[in-house]
């Protein structure tokens, strides 16, 4: 979900007095609108917060909640996209939706729901078929209980390898004869900036926009000020002033300072790091200037050191001026940060997303 989603879910459950129904998207196959662990919230008079489509699913999954309202009792409904039959759209997705629906009344549900605003890990573990039970993975600890304990068990060892992934990505599984579904919740992934020129502050903006945590460091504070880069964190060092452990391993750096001396010091910095992205602007022989002083004081670029770094920063969209190269750059990074090479979807064989 992205932060507005988050927010809009969670001021319209503060209102609710827990009065509702959650509903959430546990099980896609083939092509759909939204993926696992998209969220809708039903209030008592069918109105919705947030969206499971682009708006054929919603009707029907909100009158089917006022049903789980009425019973009390959780509710899980397959939609085949592909069928005529559905409202008689013949929507032709190719795919199939299954979702979740449940009543606010559970306390580790609630406890998940306030968790997604914050900078600490977390994840909710539903057995919904085989079994019984829920699990919440918050605070560093386990709550919650699920059944047969062989269940728990696993259910807990997956959990927790999800979470260590860059971006994890709910999903549903299945340990032996149970169905389980796992929803994590991971920190926001942080880009920093090391430059605060004025192609900066577009690349800030529309990182913040997708949900980024952003700091911009710089020793000019004529151009870095909350005037420029509103919710930044903003950090005023020439590069062998930069605080160490500043970037981290969800830390995905951009190296634009438009002056050869600072990116060469600030490349050597990110390159002590465990950043798994350093973009580097400019074109390939700058870089190249870069590389040979820091291999003549003893940097290595070998395979795993390039893979890394990339220059020219950003997909190729033919980008021009400051707002498309902040697109183009920002691309790049959600793709390299999911796993994916970016090209265009109508030359990706098969499936447009993965299983």
């Amino acid at each position: 979900m992205s932060p507005a989603e988050i927010s809009a879910l969670l001021e319209a459950l503060a209102r609710s007095n827990g009065q509702g129904v959650l509903a959430t998207i546990v099980r896609v196959r083939g092509s759909a609108y939204r993926r696992e662990g998209a969220k809708m919230l039903v209030l008592p008079d069918a109105t919705t917060v947030c969206s499971l489509s682009g708006g054929c699913l919603e009707p029907d999954v909100a009158q089917r909640a006022l049903q789980v309202m009425a019973t009390g009792k959780p509710l899980r409904v397959a939609y085949d996209l592909e069928e005529d039959t559905v409202w008689g759209l013949g929507l032709g997705c190719g795919g199939s939706v299954e979702v979740y629906l449940e009543p606010l009344s559970d306390p580790l549900l609630l406890a998940f729901l306030e968790s997604l605003e914050e900078e600490e890990p977390s994840l909710l573990a539903t057995v919904l078929s085989g079994g019984q039970g829920r699990l919440l993975y918050r605070g560093k600890r386990w709550e919650g209980q699920a059944a047969p304990l062989e269940l728990e068990a696993q259910v807990r060892a997956l959990g927790e390898a999800l979470l260590q992934t860059q971006t994890p990505r709910a999903r549903l599984v299945e340990v032996g004869e149970a169905q389980v579904f796992l929803d994590p919740h991971a920190p926001a992934l942080e880009l920093v900036l090391f430059g605060g020129g004025h192609d900066a502050i577009p690349l800030a903006e529309l990182a913040r926009r997708y949900g980024f945590r952003v700091t911009v460091v710089d020793p000019r504070s004529a151009y870095v000020h909350e005037g420029n880069f509103p919710g930044c964190r903003l950090v005023l060092a020439h590069p062998e002033e930069i605080p160490q452990g500043l970037l981290g391993p969800r830390s995905y750096a951009v190296i634009m300072n438009h002056h050869l001396e600072r990116d060469r010091k600030t490349l050597a910095y990110a390159l002590r790091s465990e950043a798994p992205y350093i973009g580097v602007l400019g074109p390939r022989d700058r870089f190249q200037k870069l590389r040979d002083a820091l291999e003549a004081e003893g940097f290595s670029f070998g395979p795993e050191t390039m893979a890394r770094i990339y220059n020219p920063v950003g997909l190729d969209i033919g980008a021009e001026g400051p707002e498309e190269i902040a697109l183009s750059v920002l691309s790049e990074i959600l793709a390299v940060s999911r796993g994916y090479e970016g090209g265009f979807l109508r030359k990706r064989p098969g499936k447009i997303h993965r299983a």
